[in-house]
């Protein structure tokens, strides 16, 4: 890992989780469930990153300015060409159009599927406070989330949508 921050936060998780599940075993089993523990923290926090960096670059082509961390990819959309100037009403009207398909394509996501989508994406909650929120595993927060993920991307690709 080359952020020293991320670095710090796995090395934490990885002791919480063995202090949690593995404090009765004995001494000398520790290391290694702790080497076993900080690698799984390590890939998920990979997976976590890919997958995130994957709905930002998408989400990104609708959102606004990068000064207001704020704002709402579904709510303000900017003209594509990335200029400051107004989209024209062609412009405008194409762009509602897509956010209003993508709006729909989430409102079919099956219950499960669009809570955690949106509390992992929408929310930038992390797997762990989607799990509590959910009240179910943290295991099934990837699983809907991945199946979300791509029943999305087919659904758009379906319609003709690029991001």
């Amino acid at each position: 890992m080359r952020d020293e921050e991320l670095a710090l936060d796995a090395v934490q998780d990885a002791m919480l989780k063995l202090s949690e599940k593995y404090g009765d075993k004995p001494p000398d089993e520790l290391p290694m469930l702790f080497q076993r523990i900080l690698q799984n923290v390590i890939r998920d926090c990979f997976r976590r990153l890919k997958v995130r960096s994957t709905w930002t670059t998408l989400l990104s082509a609708f959102g606004g300015s990068d000064e207001d961390d704020d704002s709402d990819p579904l709510e303000t959309l900017e003209a594509r060409d990335g200029s400051n100037l107004a989209a024209s009403p062609q412009s405008h009207l194409e762009q509602s159009q897509v956010m209003g398909v993508i709006e729909a394509e989430i409102a079919r996501l099956p219950a499960r599927q669009r809570e955690a989508f949106l509390m992992r994406y929408w929310e930038e909650m992390d797997i762990a406070e989607t799990a509590a929120a959910m009240g179910c595993s943290e295991g099934s927060v990837k699983t809907h989330c991945s199946r979300a993920t791509h029943t999305l991307a087919a659904a758009l690709k379906s319609k003709g949508i690029t991001l």
